[in-house]
């Protein structure tokens, strides 16, 4: 069993997955974190209010998927579309973050247990 504490995600546009191997100070077995999910904005109106409700929703999306990240060294990131470079991106603009060692990788709707599954796999867990 790695000392490192591991991090993985599945992540798409409406929620993300977080599994890790860490509390705040041990790393032990892998566990499921509860879900994030994604605020959606409805009814704005103009397309540039949408667009600023749209961006300001990511942002703090990504804020709850960060802060379930604090001390992991190593973070392995999977979904559909492009959603987990942009994760990636606003973690690498991140101070606390900007050194992580982030993999990517694409995969399509996955269950909770599928999920922990495969960042087990992927971390030889």
């Amino acid at each position: 069993m790695s000392e490192k504490k591991l991090a993985g995600i599945w992540i798409d546009t409406e929620k993300a997955i977080v599994v890790k191997n860490h509390d705040a100070q041990n790393a032990f077995k892998f566990f499921l974190c509860n879900p994030v999910k994604a605020e959606k904005q409805h009814g704005n109106s103009s397309e540039n209010a949408a667009n600023n409700a749209e961006k300001t929703n990511r942002i703090k999306f990504f804020k709850e998927v960060e802060h379930l990240l604090t001390n992991s060294q190593e973070v392995y990131i999977t979904g559909p579309g492009i959603v987990q470079e942009e994760l990636k991106h606003y973690l690498h603009d991140t101070a606390q973050f900007r050194d992580l060692k982030i993999t990517l990788d694409t995969s399509q709707q996955m269950s909770e247990e599928k999920v922990l599954e495969t960042v087990k796999d992927y971390f030889n867990a």
